[in-house]
């Protein structure tokens, strides 16, 4: 991927369950003591203002990212995230 001059350091390109690439905005990592989350912005629909939270498995070049399980546990994440990015966006 050619950059020209744009910032592209904070793009992830992750592949869904059909084959297709989307690409989202990182945002932050959410710790919650054992658990690690990725938030992200999608960029098709950043409009929105609609984050995407995974799960982190594994570690370097094993990671992945895995949809989070629960309604809790994704409110959970989201709340922590808001907390500690509350100086960096506005949240509604």
């Amino acid at each position: 991927m050619e950059n020209n001059g744009n910032e592209l350091d904070n793009i992830v390109i992750l592949t869904d369950a059909d084959g297709n690439d989307i690409q989202f905005e990182f945002l932050d990592i959410v710790n919650t003591g054992n658990r690690e989350y990725v938030i992200l912005l999608p960029l098709d629909t950043a409009e929105d203002g609609e984050v995407a939270i995974f799960r982190v498995k594994g570690n370097g070049e094993d990671e992945s990212y895995v949809g989070v399980e629960t309604e809790e546990e994704t409110q959970k994440v989201f709340d922590l995230f808001k907390e500690q990015a509350k100086d960096d966006f506005n949240f509604i």
